[in-house]
């Protein structure tokens, strides 16, 4: 059986008016929450963007605020507005939908309306659902609803005072943008691009405040704000805060500048300024100024000292260079550099300036001031090289370091111009006056000395005789020793012998001299010293007038002596209670200075007594009695200053003693007085001695001055036969100037020879008046009967009036008859010169010519050695030449 099939159910549609009355209310609904959620979501772009501008007036909206405010302005946009137009427009689109709203309002009117809607998708059979009662309930329904206004049912609506705020909004923007644009557009970007670094526009800008700085440590500093040639608001003041410090406060001068003070700080810190709308902060950090940890010079020398550049640490501010040279100087500082500058430099007083140039012409301050910037590489600046002339001058530096800190005082070098000085030299360990033999030498040292270098040094001397001679004067020179560039100071020890030079007897003026490296200086010479070359004759005599003057200090001496012994003896007269009372105490103290400076005295004349005696037999021509007698005389004066003289100084120091018994003092000074006694009689026995020798030594002293005055004789001879060829039968006054010289030396070397002939003829009579030696009177009778004295003057005569050969030949004839005498008395002296009795040679004359001739031996030697030291000199001389 089938199933019945199921009518299809009839549609039944809601009532015209109703279904318009619900688009209606639809459509109204709709643009209230279109409207509404436009308005929000502009609103809260407005209102972020608003808050970004008006916050950007004040301060500087960090990034994360203006991020968080655009963020929420754009939920309001982005997020909001969808939602609110899927709830409200979305969520009631349907009838049903805004059936279930109307209920809201009007409850019962809702719930039909919602069962009427419902009805027309019913479905089911025409008897369950008849069509005509469900159009009769939707019409009922309809006329129901028709009679009401369903706007009334709407939800409460913002949409006007939304859209008007929206509209405000959209106007306070509009006008920021018109009134401020740059304002405007500059919080647009701001806020459209929140972590950007887009700077905040202000009406008060700065031109180049810094974000940072460094100051000085501790000291007070200054900041200077700019405002721009644009900036729109010119503050009348300003302020600034340093961390916690109270704020500082600054006017604007000159309508651009805003200048503040700090005061010194020592911790980092953050310095907010405030100028109008203007907020900058700004990092202050304290650092200690730039110091130089090292400063050098590298002087250039000029070429011709040949002195390599050297580096000079300066640690007084002085750099010394000499005139020529040039210098460059290198700062190094603690931490790297910014930029270093010198200059303008400035010309000092120079201890050079009186040194008159090498014409005599003083120089003249030509200094040309300099300035300019140093090279800079990291913590290292440097100058360029700067010229040095004769001036002296100071450069001033100045450097600032990577921070911008400049130094606390900079650094003034003063470059102390030298003058190339003249080499000085001296000669050291030499008298200004010395007597020798030819084969003696003379041992000294050559001092040279040159502020930069010395080339050379060396001696020379110069010969003069002084009598006529043909004889050629002697010169000469010889380098002592080479320095170097760098050699400022030379000493080498240097010797002189005549006879390794061929130097005969004659005066010779010697001195040092001393070459640098200075194109234009010359030779700088030392003082001269004199050096008086002897032959054995003069030698002697001149020891025989030295021993003379040593006799009689010696005599004085004893004289002394005795006066002392005498008030010894007083002394010795009391007992020794009273030789320790305070008066007899300063008697005997004095005694004992008395004696301690007649000891001193008696060393003194002791060693002139040595030095007398190796001159003596040096000399080699005094004949060994002579000697014999002066080493007697010298053992006695060695015995009583060395041992005599001192025992008694000492027993009378002993009889000042304080814990002397009275006893013990007088004991001490018997025992003074007869040692005193024993002194005396070794004294006067010396002296005996002493006159013995001189009176040995005056005979042979009478051959060497015969033999001096004919050999003067001998050289007005030579000089004459040489200029023989020049003056003979030439009136005076047409000779040569040189002649004329030549000759007037001679007539006064003749004067001096007759007055010495005179001398030897009055002293053979003294010395025969008092000997008694029958071959001295021989001699005084023979220079008497010959008239000598009336020869030698006619000599003079016939000099004087240019008579030439006449003058020779009788100078001839005088010389040979000197020579005669001084050959007979030489002879006489060798005949009487002999030993002891018996005809033979005592045991101690024997002990002592063997020890002469030692002593002669090995004073050969050392005189052997000197010479060929002064002789290696001179070859090493020649070689370096």
């Amino acid at each position: 059986m089938q199933e019945p099939t199921a009518p299809n159910p009839e549609i039944v549609r809601i009532p015209e008016s109703l279904r318009k009355q619900l688009e209606a209310f639809r459509r109204h609904l709709w643009r209230i929450k279109v409207i509404e959620s436009a308005a929000a979501g502009l609103a809260g772009l407005l209102v972020s963007f608003l808050l970004v501008y008006g916050l950007d007036r004040f301060v500087p909206t960090p990034g994360w605020l203006r991020l968080g405010l655009l963020l929420c302005g754009t939920v309001l946009f982005a997020g909001f507005a969808p939602y609110w137009i899927h709830r409200w427009v979305w969520g009631h689109r349907r009838e049903e939908q805004l059936a279930r709203l109307i209920s809201r309002k009007y409850s019962g009117l809702g719930d039909r309306l919602l069962g009427v809607i419902e009805l027309q998708h019913q479905q089911g059979s025409v008897d369950s659902l008849s069509p005509r009662l469900r159009q009769a309930a939707m019409d009922a329904v309809a006329a129901e609803t028709g009679r009401r206004t369903l706007d009334n049912a709407l939800p409460p609506s913002l949409h006007r005072k939304g859209a008007l705020v929206a509209l405000l909004l959209l106007v306070a923007a509009t006008a920021a943008f018109i009134i401020t644009p740059q304002a405007g557009v500059n919080a647009l970007q701001r806020w459209l691009m929140p972590l950007s670094d887009t700077e905040r526009y202000t009406f008060t800008r700065l031109d180049g405040a810094p974000d940072e700085i460094t100051v000085p440590f501790g000291e007070a500093f200054d900041v200077n704000l700019r405002l721009t040639a644009n900036s729109q608001q010119r503050p009348p003041s300003a302020s600034a805060r340093f961390g916690a410090q109270p704020a500082i406060a600054a006017g604007l001068s000159d309508g651009t500048r805003y200048s503040f003070t700090f005061p010194g700080q020592q911790s980092p810190g953050t310095v907010v300024f405030r100028v109008g709308d203007l907020r900058h902060a700004m990092r202050v950090t304290p650092m200690q100024r730039p110091v130089t940890e090292r400063i050098t010079a590298r002087i250039s020398p000029p070429e011709y000292l040949q002195i390599p550049p050297r580096d000079v640490e300066l640690t007084t501010g002085i750099v010394n260079a000499v005139d020529g040279s040039t210098v460059s100087i290198q700062l190094t500082a603690n931490r790297p550099l910014q930029q270093a500058g010198f200059g303008p430099t400035r010309a000092l007083a120079s201890r050079n300036e009186e040194i008159p140039d090498s014409d005599g012409s003083q120089p003249a301050n030509s200094h040309s001031p300099l300035e300019g910037t140093l090279v800079v590489d990291g913590r290292v600046a440097s100058t360029p090289e700067f010229q040095i002339g004769r001036e002296s001058f100071e450069i001033p530096f100045t450097w600032t370091d990577a921070f911008g800190l400049a130094a606390a005082s900079g650094y003034n070098l003063r470059v102390e111009a030298q003058a190339d000085m003249p080499p000085a030299c001296y000669l050291q360990g030499i008298d200004r006056q010395s007597i020798i033999l030819p084969d003696e030498t003379l041992d000294f040292e050559v001092l040279a000395e040159d502020d930069f270098g010395v080339r050379l040094a060396g001696i020379e001397w110069t010969g003069e005789f002084t009598r006529p001679t043909d004889e050629t004067p002697a010169t000469g020179e010889m380098t002592i020793a080479t320095g170097g560039p760098e050699q400022r100071r030379l000493i080498e020890a240097a010797a002189f012998s005549p006879a390794a030079f061929g130097i005969a007897p004659q005066k010779i003026e010697l001195r040092a001299f001393v070459e640098d490296y200075h194109p234009d200086h010359g030779r700088s010479y030392s003082q001269p010293v004199t050096i008086y070359v002897l032959t054995r004759d003069e030698h002697a005599q001149l020891l025989k007038n030295q021993f003379d003057r040593s006799i009689a200090e010696f005599e004085d001496l004893a004289r002394r002596e005795l006066q002392q012994f005498e008030e010894n003896q007083r002394l010795d007269r009391l007992d020794g209670d009273q030789l320790q009372e305070d008066e007899n105490l300063s008697r005997l103290s004095r005694q004992e200075q008395a004696e301690a400076e007649n000891t001193r005295r008696m060393e003194e004349l002791t060693e002139r007594m040595e030095e007398l005696m190796q001159d003596a037999i040096r000399n080699g021509e005094i004949d060994k009695d002579t000697l014999r007698k002066m080493a007697e005389a010298l053992k006695s004066m060695q015995e009583l200053a060395r041992e005599d003289m001192p025992a008694v100084r000492d027993k009378l120091a002993d009889a000042q003693q304080p814990s002397n018994t009275p006893e013990k003092t007088d004991q001490d000074v018997a025992e003074a007085v007869e040692q005193q006694a024993d002194v005396l009689a070794k004294m006067n026995e010396a002296i005996e001695k002493a006159n013995d020798a001189n009176r040995q030594f005056e005979a042979g002293t009478f051959v060497a001055r015969l033999k001096k005055a004919a050999s003067e004789q001998t050289g007005i001879v030579s000089s004459l036969v040489a200029m023989f060829d020049a003056i003979l039968g030439s009136p005076t006054r047409e000779l040569d100037p040189s002649d004329t010289r030549r000759i007037n030396e001679a007539v006064g070397q003749q004067s001096s020879t007759a007055s010495d002939v005179r001398w030897i003829q009055e002293d053979l009579g003294n010395y025969f008046a008092r000997t008694q030696d029958e071959t001295f009177k021989e001699i005084y009778d023979a220079m008497r009967e010959s008239r000598i004295d009336v020869g030698l003057e006619t000599v003079r005569t016939q000099l004087s009036d240019n008579h030439a050969f006449l003058a020779a030949e009788g100078s001839r004839d005088w010389a040979e008859k000197l020579n005669e005498w001084a050959s007979l008395l030489e002879g006489s002296m060798d005949q009487s010169g002999g030993g002891g009795d018996g005809g033979g040679p005592s045991p101690e004359d024997e002990d002592f010519e063997f020890m002469l001739r030692v002593m002669k031996m090995i004073q050969q030697q050392q005189d052997l050695r000197a010479r060929t030291r002064a002789l290696e000199q001179l070859r090493r001389s020649i070689n370096q030449s």
